[in-house]
C-alpha cells in the first residue's frame, strides 16, 4: 500500500475577458514610447472596457500571471488605420477659450481637450498651424496606422 500525500499544486490565474489585471506595460511605435509604465508604478485595467485596443486585448488572453512578455503587432492593427474624418481646424479662438491664451502649437505636438461632459479628455495630434492662429489637429489614435511593440508583464489576474 503506498501513501500518497494530496496534490499541493495551486493553479495560476490567467489572463479572460473581464479580467482586472495589475501590469505594467509598454506601448511604442516607430518614434519610441507613447506610454511605458515600467518606470512608474504598475497600471490597474479591466479588460473589455476599452482601456486597451481590442486586438492588444487579444494577445492578453490566456497569459498566466507572472508573465512578461512582447508583442509585435503590423502597422494598422492595434489601433486602425488613421481616418482622414478625424482632421479637424480648431479656430484658436476655441484653443484660448479652453487652455492657455498664450500656448504656441507646432506639428507633432499632442494637445489634451476635455470631453463635453468635462469629466475626461482625449488628445489630438497637431498637423498644421495657419497664419490666423487656427490649428489642424488629427484625432485619430497616434499609433493608428503604425506597426506597434507592446511589452507587458502582468503582476497579478484577478
Amino acid at each position: 500500500m503506498t501513501n500518497s500525500a494530496p496534490s499541493t499544486t495551486t493553479s495560476v490565474p490567467t489572463v479572460q475577458a473581464g479580467s482586472f489585471l495589475t501590469l505594467h506595460y509598454r506601448l511604442a511605435g516607430p518614434a519610441g514610447d507613447v506610454i511605458n509604465t515600467f518606470l512608474e508604478k504598475p497600471g490597474t485595467l479591466s479588460l473589455g472596457t476599452g482601456e486597451l485596443s481590442p486586438a492588444i486585448e487579444e494577445q492578453l488572453i490566456g497569459l498566466p500571471e507572472g508573465t512578461h512578455t512582447t508583442f509585435e503587432l503590423p502597422a494598422g492593427v492595434a489601433f486602425g488605420e488613421r481616418n482622414p474624418d478625424m482632421l479637424q481646424w480648431v479656430a484658436r479662438k476655441l484653443l484660448n477659450e479652453l487652455g492657455d491664451p498664450h500656448e504656441q502649437y507646432a506639428a507633432g505636438d499632442v494637445v489634451q481637450f476635455p470631453t463635453p461632459d468635462g469629466l475626461g479628455s482625449y488628445a489630438g495630434s497637431v498637423v498644421q498651424v495657419r497664419e490666423d492662429g487656427a490649428v489642424l489637429f488629427d484625432f485619430s489614435h497616434p499609433l493608428a496606422g503604425q506597426p506597434v511593440t507592446f511589452e507587458v508583464q502582468i503582476i497579478g489576474v484577478l
